[in-house]
């Protein structure tokens, strides 16, 4: 987006939605706005902000099987905080992020789903 300065890929996706901020897309390439102007731009989807939406799910690589029960707690707040939204979906540039927060929510026996961005924007 911030090189080909494209914001609309014409995608349309009918659903509610909130936006995980993944550890490496926050904090190492430093994209906040980037995947939220983008999923503005997809005709029927209502993107809504969690609370602490930039707080960590808690997979972090080897520290979700080092600190498993830290983890899990981690994974269940940002599921509660989605859930708050009345999402139907939680999107992330992140597939470990998602398969944490996905496995998490099946143990909890939530209706929440789980997408990749790229999913998303690829769907007409």
């Amino acid at each position: 987006m911030n090189v080909l300065k494209v914001e609309d890929l014409g995608a349309s996706f009918a659903g509610k939605a909130t936006y995980h901020d993944s550890c490496a897309a926050l904090r190492e390439c430093g994209l906040k706005q980037e995947p939220r102007k983008l999923l503005q731009n997809v005709k029927g989807l209502e993107l809504v902000e969690m609370a602490d939406n930039e707080t960590c799910c808690g997979f972090g690589g080897s520290f979700a099987v080092k600190f498993e029960p830290i983890s899990i707690a981690m994974a269940d707040q940002k599921i509660t905080h989605a859930e708050a939204t009345g999402a139907e979906y939680i999107i992330s540039t992140d597939m470990s992020c998602l398969m944490h927060i996905d496995g998490c929510m099946k143990h909890k026996g939530t209706g929440l789903k789980v997408l990749h961005l790229a999913d998303v924007l690829a769907s007409f």
